[in-house]
């Protein structure tokens, strides 16, 4: 399906935004607006209509179902949750961490440890909201603001915040509001988020993996703490860019032999749908690894690299680790640093390291 027909959904950070200017509004007016509108980092105003309304003495409270639309996003589907209260004399927006949301107990992050999970992007949309909100009723923008997520903690257990040091619950996200389907964007996120939370920690030897079998042989392969693995997933080249200005001494990049075939390749994204084994150069490769002239024509005929792979091995032809030797060549040319050592792991299905490029 063509990317631009899938619907685009709404991040966590703008449901928090909308459930708060509700609330706020209930609490200083008497009504909850249904729908609310919000507006965007980019100027956009969605309306969100409400799946919650509270009223107390002091307090308000207002939840919205978040959509993701055609995005595969844990989230989909979860109701995030504002309370409002208002605060004393000069306190301005204070954040909380309700039942569902975590707490930062990292440095690295973009928000320091002992405070709630609210993104910087998020925090300054509700403080927008509150300043507008509590213009309009003439009152002081002092505003407690507690955004929770029923089932967040479980939820959380889905998402990398574990890893990350965010304990207790999800965070809340977005950077313009929109979640945009199958966007690289929350991953490369998530992966500068976990090389920050690491050089943080003082980790100098950090792991990308392009998934959970490739991370478990690369973790007892390398023995590295669990804050060391990155979860990369197919954007090698996302990771190694944003080193070179965040740099460690050693990078190990671990994966299947197709997805490091493709690297050596020179492909700097590893889906499927946007880079493929070339076949071609796949039996130069054999030929190297001293692959015969009928070898390497089957070889460019093959269907998958993986029938490369084992018809070599079949021969005692080490093709795994002249793949990991070029491979190893394209991430010393993407990190454009001689002060970062990377080296390259190749993993089989049953998480056996087959090569190793260093």
């Amino acid at each position: 399906m063509d990317g631009s027909m899938l619907r685009r959904g709404w991040t966590t950070g703008a449901c928090a935004t909308a459930a708060t200017r509700a609330a706020l509004t209930a609490l200083l007016g008497g009504s909850f607006p249904d729908p609310v509108e919000i507006t965007l980092p980019k100027g956009e105003t969605p309306a969100f209509a409400l799946a919650l309304e509270e009223r107390g003495g002091n307090w308000a409270r207002a939840g919205i179902i978040k959509d993701a639309g055609d995005d595969p996003d844990v989230t989909h589907g979860a109701m995030i949750v504002a309370t409002v209260r208002r605060g004393d004399a000069g306190t301005g927006v204070i954040f909380k961490a309700g039942d569902g949301v975590g707490m930062v107990t990292r440095p690295g992050l973009p928000v320091a440890p002992g405070e709630p999970a609210i993104n910087p992007v998020p925090r300054q949309m509700m403080r927008e909201t509150v300043a507008t909100v509590t213009g309009e009723f003439g009152v002081s923008p002092d505003i407690e603001i507690e955004i929770s997520v029923p089932g967040g903690q479980e939820l959380a257990t889905k998402t990398w915040n574990p890893r990350l040091g965010i304990e207790g619950g999800l965070s809340i996200l977005g950077t313009t509001g929109i979640v945009r389907p199958f966007s690289c964007s929350a991953w490369i996120h998530a992966i500068q988020s976990g090389i920050n939370v690491a050089r943080a920690e003082g980790l100098t030897h950090l792991a990308g993996a392009t998934g959970s079998t490739s991370e478990a042989a690369v973790k007892k392969f390398h023995g590295l703490d669990d804050l060391a693995l990155i979860d990369m997933g197919d954007f090698v080249g996302g990771m190694l860019k944003y080193l070179r200005t965040r740099p460690v001494s050693r990078i190990t990049i671990a994966g299947g032999f197709a997805k490091m075939t493709k690297f050596a390749q020179g492909r700097l994204d590893l889906h499927s749908g946007r880079s493929q084994v070339d076949f071609d150069w796949l039996a130069a490769r054999l030929e190297e690894a001293g692959g015969d002239t009928d070898m390497c024509a089957a070889a460019r005929d093959a269907n998958a690299a993986l029938e490369v792979l084992e018809a070599a091995q079949a021969r005692n032809l080490d093709i795994a680790k002249i793949v990991a030797c070029h491979a190893l060549d394209v991430a010393k040319n993407t990190l454009r640093s001689g002060n970062i050592k990377p080296d390259i792991v190749i993993i089989d299905r049953q998480g056996t390291v087959i090569a190793h490029g260093e």
